[in-house]
Formats: C-alpha cells, structure tokens, sequence
C-alpha cells in the first residue's frame, strides 16, 4: 500500500476494533500524524455528559408560567408533571424571559436548581442538530440541506457527537484534542472516555483512552503468569512490543501495545495518591456518579500527569421511553442531577471549579405530544451547562412556543432548533481555548452560521 492508503486502513482498522471493545489498546490505531501545535499554561477540562436514547426535555424543564403549563398540560395530559409539584424548582433567572416565560426543573432534578441560582449553571434552549439556519418554511420545502436520517437514534448520537452521521470518524472533541494534545505530558491522556468508545472522543491523530470506573483498564489483566506460566508471559508481552518488525501493521501493534502498558503505569501511580475512598460525594448506585468519580480523581492528579487540557466522556441510558415516562424518566434524570452536582461539588473542594465545564448532550429531544404513557423520537431539546466559569443564573438561545403547529414545531411537538449543535459546541471549544480560526476544523458547519453566533457566552 502507498503511505496515504496506509494511513487510511490503520485508521478504519481503529474504528472498527473500538466499535466491539473498550481498552486501551483499541483507542489508537489512528493514532497517526501530527496534531497542530496548541499550547496552554493552565488547566482545562470539558466534561460531556450524553443522555442516550434521547432526553424527553418536556418533562426534564417543564413550563411554569400559567399560559404555557395549561399547552404543555393539554399536549400530554397523562404524562404532565404537575404545576404543583415542580413550583418548589422554579429557575429565576438574572434576566426574566420573553412574555414572562418561566421554566421549573423536574422534581427530581431539585440538586441542580441552587446551581442556576448560585451562578454556576445555565441553561440553553431548544438546541440540536442542523447543518446551516433552518426555518419551519424552509424545512417544509426540503430547500435547505438538513442532518440526515432526522430522529435515528444512531445517526442523530453520531451527528451531535461528529458532525455526521453513524460511521463517523471523529468527533469534535477529538478533533479539540487534536490541537491540544501536544501541550500535554501525555498525548494518550488528553480524551479521556469513562463509559465505553464514542466517536465524539477521536480525533484525526488524537485517540480516546478508555478507563474503568476504578481506574484504567490494565492490557492483559496487567497479569504476570499466563496459564501459570510467568515466563509464557514474558514472552507474549515480548512479542506484541518488540519493533523491528518487517510488517508496518505489526510494527503499529506494537507500538500502541506498548503505549498502552506504559500509560496504564503512569495512570495508576497517580491514581494512588487519589483513592476512589477520598472522593465521598459521589452517591452509590448510580452508574454515571461512578463515571464522574473517576474523571474527577483524573483531574485531581492532572498536574502530576502533565496535563493542560483534557476533554471527558461520560453517558447513561435508557431514555428512549415511548412508554412508561411517567414511572421511569423521574428516575433516569435524578440520577443525572445528583451525579452531576456531586461533580461540580466536588471541583469546588479541589479548587478547580473554574477550570471545569461539564455539559449535556443527547440524540434529539422528544415529542411534546405524548405516546398514550411516553413520547416519540424529536428533534430539539434543552440542556444545562454546570461549572464555575459559567455564566449562570440566565436562559440561553430561544424559548420555544409550545404546542403543534407553531413555527417552532414540525410535528407532534417535535422542536425545531433554534440554536445549532456547532453553535453550543464552538461556545465551549472558545473557553477550552480554541481560535476563531480553527474552530472551522473542530467543526465543520460552522462557517454557515454569523461570527457574532460562534459564542454564545454562557461560559
């Protein structure tokens, strides 16, 4: 093969091996080529915290006000929170809304509401996928070109994450960690994945590194004998990290073994001076606390790492719900509340609040209207930005009307963005630190949208 094609099957040959396992090794067969040159003198993390199966943003950030309960009410009846129960969450926001609008969050959701009042959380609006400005005349008409395959769960995760549908090859987190790695001690721990393989994590030459809940995940059990043999070991260990070898791809499986086996030493010698018994806000049970309790032991050792910038994976399922809304969804997003307020938490105990943005995503929200006890498959949704270096207190981007057939609707109450994936992307890539005149490499639709829309300002 020529050096391009090379370099393109090792790549896919990652993609396809970190679709079926979650270990280091399988993070980096694309691992190829130079990331451009980014520096830092202080820490920053970026923390995405995706909800799969598709948030159900009604009943997560119900409406308060009494004109726009009484339409989500009539939408959903069956499925409708109270007024009542969600008035003790009511979100006073610094600058009131539009025609008195008012939002509450969810009961469950109670965690995070002295957050938005403190300053340290805010909200953004109906925000999703879209490729360029898109208005309901327009989408009628097909004379815009819009994310494809619309309301698919695979296509729509692939597309937050990556700018593009299922088969995606990076992701814009990665492609952030392409222009950063070189700042850090360690290129292997810039993306850092707790929940599994995600294609938001890859980058053209960055890789994500996947770790446990208790630690990274040890190549070959980290064991010392294999079948009792210890020299069996040796030997084996040997083979998949000698060099020398006369076949490229070899000689690559090498590399990244060894690679591998030296960033699982580095990583647990520094995990011990962070032991999981000293991170005790965290709940138990909760499987996305347990992520966020190993990215938080992650960056209260950066610094002995040599890491400057670092960009997180974290994820829960199950909220594809087009029944039984009412008795699992309160559930699924308390534990959402409760492990990301022990997070941030917890960054205000290790003094790096201000250095540490954690954010919502999902495939689309849901319909407004309900499903006899659910909701169908949406478009737009909501989502909430936590840290201390966000600009809380306030809503961002556009509330939108509420019922079927508004300009804001497409269809049983599936909303329409106002705001763009890339636009709430490019907001966090500028604090991260990303330049205006890379931001079109991290993401590519930017360039459709005004400058002046590029940052939000909610951090």
């Amino acid at each position: 093969m020529n050096d391009q094609s090379r370099r393109a099957f090792l790549r896919r040959t990652a993609a396809l091996s970190a679709a079926g396992l979650a270990t280091p090794f399988v993070t980096s067969l694309a691992g190829i080529g130079e990331a451009a040159a980014a520096t830092a003198s202080d820490y920053k993390a970026l923390v995405c915290v995706f909800l799969f199966g598709g948030n159900d943003y009604a009943n997560t950030l119900p409406p308060y006000d009494q004109a726009s309960y009484n339409l989500y009410n009539a939408a959903r009846s069956n499925i409708a929170l109270s007024r009542e129960s969600i008035a003790p969450t009511l979100l006073i926001p610094q600058t009131a809304l539009p025609g008195g609008r008012q939002y509450a969050l969810a009961p469950t959701m109670a965690p995070l509401a002295s957050l938005f009042s403190s300053g340290k959380m805010a909200v953004m609006l109906n925000v999703g996928t879209l490729v360029q400005p898109t208005t309901k005349a327009q989408y009628n008409a097909g004379s815009v070109k819009l994310p494809p395959k619309l309301f698919s769960h695979n296509d729509q995760q692939s597309y937050f994450q990556a700018s593009n549908p299922e088969g995606a090859t990076s992701g814009w987190g990665g492609r952030i960690g392409d222009l950063f790695q070189s700042g850090n001690g360690s290129a292997t721990l810039t993306c850092i994945n707790a929940s599994g393989n995600a294609v938001y994590l890859t980058g053209k030459s960055a890789v994500q590194y996947s770790v446990g809940t208790g630690g990274p995940i040890a190549l070959l059990n980290n064991g010392s004998t294999l079948f009792g043999s210890a020299s069996a070991m040796t030997t084996l260990r040997s083979l998949m990290t000698g060099a020398g070898n006369s076949n490229s791809l070899a000689n690559e499986h090498a590399r990244i073994s060894k690679r591998a086996l030296d960033t699982f030493a580095q990583l647990s010698g520094a995990l011990t001076a962070a032991p999981a018994a000293n991170f005790t806000l965290f709940p138990a049970g909760n499987s996305l606390a347990d992520q966020l309790r190993i990215v938080a032991r992650m960056i209260s050792v950066s610094s002995e790492l040599g890491a400057k910038r670092q960009v997180f994976f974290v994820s829960l399922g199950g909220f594809d719900m087009h029944d039984q809304l009412v008795a699992q969804h309160p559930t699924q997003i308390g534990l959402v509340a409760d492990a990301m307020r022990a997070f941030h938490d917890t960054m205000v105990a290790l003094g790096v609040s201000n250095q540490v943005t954690a954010f919502t995503a999902s495939d689309f929200g849901r319909t407004l209207q309900s499903n006899d006890d659910g909701s169908d498959h949406g478009w737009g949704s909501h989502h909430f930005i936590v840290g201390g270096a966000v600009r809380g207190t306030r809503f961002y981007g556009t509330a939108p009307a509420i019922g079927n057939g508004t300009p804001d609707d497409v269809g049983q109450g599936r909303l329409l963005p106002t705001t763009s994936v890339d636009q709430y992307a490019s907001t966090l890539a500028s604090w991260f630190g990303v330049s205006a005149s890379d931001m079109p490499t991290v993401l590519p639709n930017i360039g459709n949208y005004n400058p002046s829309t590029w940052n939000l300002g909610f951090v």
